[in-house]
C-alpha cells in the first residue's frame, strides 16, 4: 500500500515526531544530543526551515517548525537523518537503522494552534516524569522562550511576539501560558493529529485548503480512539 503523502504548504507550521526504531534510545549521552541540535541547525539553515520550538526525549524528539518551501521539512529531515545515524553509529560502535521509519508530521494554523502546539512539546519532559519543573530538561527550546539564554537554533514565529511588545513582557506571557498546563483534551488532539498526519486547522481554512489543493484533507475516523495519552 502506497504511503500517505504529507500535506505541506510552505507558510504553515508543521508538527513532526520523530522515534527510535521499537522505541529505543536515540540519545545515549549530552554529546550525541549537541551533535543532533548542531545538525538539525546546519540542515535547517540550508533548507530555510525556520525551528521555532523543539524537545529531545531519550527516544524521541518533537519540533515545530515552518517550511519556507515544498521540499524544505523532508530535505532536512533527510540530511539530519543520515548524518546523524551515521556519526550515532560509528561513536557508539553499532550498525544498522535507528529510525522507527519516517517521522511524523501534521499542519497547524498558526494563530489557532502554535502556542498550544508549543506548549505541548515544551513541557514533554514533565508530562514523561523526567522533569519536575519548567527549567529542568535543558534538551528543549524552553530556556529561549522564557529568556533565560538564546537558542540560535530557534526562529520566534510571530504568533509568539505577539505576546507582548517587549521580550520581558512576552517571557512572562509564555511563562503564564506555560504554568496553565495542558488539559486531557488538548493532549489527545495533539497526539492523535501527529501520529495520523492530520490537519490542525480551523473548519474554514481546511476548507480554503482543500478548495486550493484539490484534495480530500477531511479524515474519517476510523477504529477504536487512542485511549494512551502518555508523554509523545
Amino acid at each position: 500500500m502506497a504511503r500517505k503523502a504529507r500535506f505541506i504548504v510552505p507558510g504553515y507550521p508543521q508538527h513532526l515526531i520523530q522515534r527510535g526504531n521499537n522505541r529505543q534510545a536515540i540519545f545515549l549521552d549530552d554529546d550525541d544530543r549537541r551533535r543532533y541540535l548542531r545538525l538539525l541547525n546546519d540542515a535547517a539553515r540550508e533548507q530555510r526551515l525556520a525551528i521555532h520550538a523543539y524537545v529531545l526525549m531519550d527516544n524521541h524528539v518533537h519540533i515545530l517548525a515552518t517550511p519556507e518551501h515544498d521540499g524544505a521539512l523532508s530535505r532536512c529531515m533527510q540530511s539530519l537523518g543520515r548524518s546523524y545515524v551515521g556519526w550515532f553509529n560509528h561513536r557508539h560502535q553499532r550498525s544498522g537503522t535507528l529510525w522507527e521509519g519516517r517521522f511524523k508530521a501534521n499542519l497547524i494554523e498558526a494563530d489557532a494552534y502554535l502556542l498550544m502546539c508549543s506548549r505541548y512539546i515544551e513541557l514533554n519532559p514533565v508530562r514523561a516524569g523526567m522533569a519536575s519543573g519548567l527549567l529542568e530538561h535543558p534538551w528543549s527550546s524552553v530556556a529561549h522562550h522564557l529568556g533565560v539564554r538564546p537558542d540560535p537554533l530557534i526562529t520566534d514565529h510571530p504568533v509568539f511576539w505577539s505576546l507582548g511588545n517587549t521580550p520581558f513582557e512576552r517571557e512572562a506571557a509564555y511563562r503564564a501560558w506555560l504554568e496553565q498546563g495542558i488539559s486531557e483534551a488538548e493532549l489527545g488532539q495533539i497526539t492523535a493529529a501527529v501520529l495520523k498526519g492530520q490537519l490542525l486547522v480551523r473548519a474554514d481554512t481546511l476548507k480554503k485548503l482543500q478548495d486550493a489543493s484539490h484534495r480530500d484533507l477531511i479524515s474519517k475516523p476510523r477504529g477504536r480512539p487512542v485511549k494512551s495519552l502518555r508523554a509523545e
